[in-house]
């Protein structure tokens, strides 16, 4: 060894390859003032050349045969900070660090990536050109006489302003026509303004003024602010009852942090399920926010990844990819209904946005706040263990009471004037009952379609998908148009896993039989339900199949202007919304939840109850909730009527910790799938057996192989491997062994490893 190797500057390098470490290069004299964490470099790798991201810059001895970088790509750079945060991420997981880097670089640097002959830079990638809408406004002068939907366009705008064209042919239709004639007469005048680039910033806000916050909220954002101004890394609980004010204690957080100069990050469980949270935000803090959605162009997302990596904006908001946004100077970073399972990505890198939030802000010095009404047993158990500090918002924010929550024992209650027992008696009479009153109602049934499944009433044969192992759902109408457009009269049957889709059969497969039926309600079937049993009432539904994206917040404003008296919804309806005007809420089936078989069954049954029960009576008048089950005496039901989170906690804390499941131990599951099932099996073997090498030596669970309780998607038949342990590191140690077996494995096998596995389906 030669003192000149031991000297070698030396790069370690994050490659867009499925490989778990980083590559070491060595550094050319000419490249040294350049290379630094973050920056992008050209490297090769075999005889390609690709587009990596330096992780860190180190002397040491060169590994054999060492390539030198060929340079060092201008534009965009990761801050250091946080490429640090993305190797702690990577080594976590057990995930490739290119795979990890990838999340946090613009898309569009991603095509820079993949150009390995001639990689660009992502500073040559053409912009979007500005498009100009018309927009109409009021003018001073008064009408003498116009026709009657003139009279209602002309009301229209005076009462909301200046408005898009657009916005009045979505609410009346022809608006254009009518328009003209009005500007014809100068009752209105046109002008031009450049169409906005996202959607949620396309109508404009008026600032608001702080309401007086209530003495919980005072106390809540007193510690907040002292965490922030003493630089001291702080993870908060903000548990507060549904209505309580949350949101106000995160705006004045947020408040405090760009007073001190920090960047604040803020995750929502589904953007697309929040615009009335950015509306508060912008509100607020005016339109230097920056909402990160799919709905963005790749020059969009580039221009607002550079203006937050400049500092332009210092605040972030969006799902669980917003945990990677480059904030400068990161001081707060806020996780709203923290408790929601989609805060955890199921595929690619399986890491956990609320887990490692917190890990951010910690190693920045900063303060996380992980904010709920229900909050989950793991972030309640690091408060009792005083990792997290608790703060609470015990009463609604508005004085309002609490709704008062009522069960429907179906065991014993008969159906209404439907026939339908999912649409009980007492239900159907507390809905007409509201409807009298000029009030609204939700009901929350999760389950899609209009039928969960079809089944043969002569041999029970159950209509399945071909190529998974789940029923078919029914569906009359699916994506807003009726089904029978495409495949027949009768509508179709379609697997919810991978999109499958056929005709009802005219007679059973099996059997021969045409007694071919209908089994259970779904949501399209329950708006039909209620359609027919409320004629004069205006019934819509929001579930996956009729809205995406920014569909959803047009169904949900047009609850809130009260275009709807009913509205049916999946758990989308139980998510953050306030509704005023809604008073009853009734849940259709609050066993379904409990029949999943996952032993956080029960803590998201409670979850999903307590969550839609608060979008009652959140206005002027009480609330009231009706809970269907047959399963009256179920612990998760008879805590959320009673609203007692609390004794729920206990109750559900107490079971996992004589079942050792977490918080009270730490798992990992590994995944196999393959289109041939002999050989899935086999590697799950294999698996199994490497860790119990080193289960032998104690404190490591091992449980399978075993098939997945969906044992087939997409014609892929899945097995799976449980770790479990009280000692996190004797899992890394068997998740270690897991992962040399699975780099072994033929190409034909895919495997995956899932740290703090959420979903177990």
């Amino acid at each position: 060894m030669t003192s000149q190797q031991i000297e070698s500057r030396l790069a370690d390098v994050a490659l867009p390859v499925p490989v778990e470490r980083s590559f070491s290069y060595l550094v050319p004299e000419s490249l040294a003032g350049a290379v630094a964490p973050g920056r992008r470099v050209l490297c090769t790798i075999g005889v390609r050349r690709v587009v990596g991201v330096v992780i860190s810059v180190r002397q040491g001895e060169p590994p054999p045969r060492a390539k030198p970088l060929l340079d060092v790509l201008e534009g965009i750079a990761l801050p250091p900070d946080l490429v640090s945060f993305l190797s702690r991420v990577a080594a976590y997981y057990l995930a490739p660090i290119g795979e990890v880097v990838r999340l946090a670089l613009p898309p569009a640097d991603r095509d820079a990536e993949r150009a390995v002959s001639t990689p660009t830079l992502f500073s040559t990638t053409k912009g979007v050109a500005p498009r100009k809408i018309q927009w109409v406004t009021s003018t001073s002068i008064v009408e003498s006489s116009v026709k009657a939907k003139t009279a209602s366009v002309l009301a229209y705008v005076r009462a909301h302003g200046a408005l898009p064209i657009s916005r009045l042919e979505a609410q009346f239709g022809g608006a254009r026509a009518t328009v003209r004639r009005l500007v014809e007469q100068g009752l209105l005048s046109l002008f031009e303004r450049e169409a906005p680039r996202d959607p949620f910033f396309a109508e404009p806000v008026a600032m608001d003024e702080p309401p007086e916050p209530t003495r919980a909220q005072c106390e809540a954002f007193a510690a907040i602010e002292g965490a922030l101004t003493s630089k001291v890394a702080t993870t908060f609980l903000l548990h507060g009852v549904t209505g309580s004010g949350k949101t106000e204690v995160y705006l004045r957080a947020i408040a405090a942090a760009k007073k001190l100069g920090c960047g604040t990050i803020v995750l929502v469980p589904e953007i697309a399920l929040t615009p009335q949270l950015v509306g508060r935000f912008r509100a607020r803090f005016g339109d230097d926010v920056a909402v990160l959605h799919s709905a963005l162009t790749a020059r969009e997302r580039f221009d607002m990844w550079m203006r937050l990596v400049r500092g332009e904006v210092d605040v972030a908001i969006g799902a669980r990819s917003a945990l990677f946004a480059p904030i400068a100077n990161l001081g707060l970073v806020i996780v709203d209904e923290e408790h929601d399972p989609s805060f955890k990505q199921e595929e690619g890198v399986r890491y956990h946005a609320r887990d490692m939030s917190m890990l951010r802000a910690h190693m920045r010095g900063g303060v996380c706040v992980l904010g709920s009404a229900t909050p989950s047993l793991e972030t309640e158990q690091l408060s009792r263990l005083g990792k997290v500090k608790k703060l609470t918002l015990p009463d609604r924010a508005r004085a309002q009471e609490m709704p008062k929550v009522e069960i429907i024992d179906l065991r014993a209650i008969g159906p209404g004037p439907t026939g339908d027992r999912k649409l009980s008696l007492l239900l159907h009479r507390a809905i007409e009952e509201t409807l009298a009153k000029n009030e609204q109602v939700i009901l929350f049934l999760n389950r899609r379609g209009f039928a969960p499944s079809v089944r043969c009433e002569s041999c029970g044969e159950l209509a399945s998908c071909p190529q998974c192992s789940v029923a078919l759902t029914f569906h009359k109408r699916f994506g807003g148009r009726s089904a029978g457009d495409a495949v027949g009269p009768s509508g179709i049957m379609r697997c919810h896993w991978c999109d499958y889709a056929a005709k009802i059969p005219p007679r059973c497969p099996k059997c021969s039989s045409d007694r071919v039926a209908l089994e259970g309600l779904g949501t399209e079937k329950l708006e039909e339900t209620l359609g027919e049993a409320f004629p004069r009432a205006r019934v819509a539904r929001l579930d996956r199949d009729v809205a995406r994206g920014k569909d959803i917040e047009k169904v949900l404003a047009r609850v809130r202007s009260r275009e709807i008296d009913i509205l049916v919804g999946t758990q989308m309806v139980t998510k953050g919304h306030d509704l005023p005007h809604v008073t009853l809420v009734g849940v259709i089936n609050a066993d379904a939840a409990l029949s999943i078989p996952d032993f956080r069954a029960s803590e998201r049954a409670f979850q999903l109850l307590v969550q839609v029960a608060g979008r009652a009576g959140r206005g002027d008048a009480k609330g009231r909730v009706l809970v269907q089950t047959y399963d009256p005496e179920h612990h998760a039901i008879a805590f959320a009527v009673r609203h007692d989170v609390p004794g729920f906690l206990e109750r559900e804390l107490k079971d996992r910790r004589e079942l050792l499941y977490p918080p009270f131990s730490r798992m990992a599951l590994a995944r196999v799938d393959s289109l041939d099932e002999a050989a899935a099996q086999k590697a799950a073997a294999e698996i199994a057996r490497a860790a119990r090498v080193v289960a032998r030596e104690g404190s490591l669970d091992v449980l399978g192989p075993a098939v997945a309780p969906i044992a087939k998607v997409r014609n892929r038949f899945r097995f799976r491997v449980m770790l479990k342990s009280v000692s996190r590191s004797r899992l890394r140690q068997g998740m270690l062994a897991v992962q040399g077996v699975m780099s072994r494995l033929p190409r034909t096998v895919r495997a995956a490893i899932d740290v703090d596995p959420v979903g177990l389906l």
